[in-house]
């Protein structure tokens, strides 16, 4: 699918703000019933890359995803979106800036593609500005961003997990905006979806936008990333280009993974090659572990 302009989507002129503070936590600490998930963390986000957080279960990514949006409200620090306080901003104006796709959405039965999509422009109306033939445009747009035109009339729950997660895509780009944070969206899907999905994500990036997503496979986070979020515990261990960050040392220390990692032969980035109980053996020379 030929990439389409991400300012063919959004509706009016652009922000003009530095895209370079678009996003950033600042000494945030998030927990749960008493319970401290994440401790004093900071975090920027690159401008116009795709930024992938993994980590093991429990490391606390969605959580960190999730705080990003304002879903969830730090007990301390600041979330930062073009220059302000999240908190502050009024959640109209804070959807018409960021796109939030949760893990696994669901839509009410019976709702059709193309009604989904439209919710995606509520928070552009009010009593003063109702529907308009530009909303019909953008939604329209959208559909074919995302290649699920012909979809429209479906009902959501009739489509198969990939063309949904396509379809929901689809609505948080009717929001008009460049900035996309999807929590998990390969989730429930097979590797040929979850290609087809990253390779998706990779065409809006092309398009303008800046993703931040949470993967749990490392190869597919590794092949579809600029930027890697590596957490631990609550805290980042690591942060960079997959090419700079990847490590065996990094795996172990991160996942308690012992793996070789290898370049990647259909593209410039590490490839992570797990290596089981069954592939280790003792050296009966040095009595050391040795990879078979």
């Amino acid at each position: 699918m030929a990439a389409q302009s991400i300012t063919e989507v959004k509706s009016g002129a652009g922000s003009g703000v530095d895209d370079a503070s678009r996003l950033a936590a600042r000494g945030v600490t998030v927990g749960y019933g008493g319970r401290t998930v994440i401790d004093d963390l900071d975090v920027a986000i690159p401008p116009g890359v795709i930024t992938t957080i993994i980590g093991p279960n429990g490391c606390g990514k969605s959580t960190l995803l999730r705080t990003l949006s304002r879903l969830l409200k730090p007990a301390r620090g600041t979330v930062v979106l073009d220059g302000e306080d999240i908190a502050g901003l009024r959640t109209r104006d804070v959807a018409k800036k960021l796109g939030l796709l949760p893990q696994a959405p669901v839509a009410p039965e019976g709702l059709t593609v193309s009604d989904l999509v439209a919710r995606g422009r509520h928070p552009h109306q009010s009593w003063l500005r109702q529907w308009s033939s530009d909303d019909a445009a953008v939604v329209e747009r959208a559909l074919a961003m995302t290649g699920v035109s012909d979809l429209a009339d479906r009902p959501v729950d009739s489509l198969s997990g990939g063309q949904r997660q396509r379809v929901w895509i689809s609505m948080t780009l009717a929001q008009g905006t460049d900035l996309l944070l999807l929590d998990e969206p390969t989730t429930y899907l097979d590797l040929a979806h979850a290609i087809d999905v990253l390779d998706l994500v990779d065409d809006l990036h092309e398009s303008g936008c800046a993703v931040v997503m949470v993967l749990h496979d490392l190869n597919l986070a590794t092949r579809y990333s600029d930027n890697l979020i590596v957490m631990r515990e609550g805290s980042i261990l690591a942060q960079g280009h997959p090419r700079d960050v990847i490590t065996a040392e990094l795996l172990q220390d991160a996942f308690g993974l012992r793996a070789k990692v290898i370049d990647d032969p259909v593209g410039d980035r590490p490839l992570i090659v797990p290596i089981g109980r069954a592939h280790v053996q003792l050296d009966p020379a040095t009595s050391k572990m040795s990879q078979s």
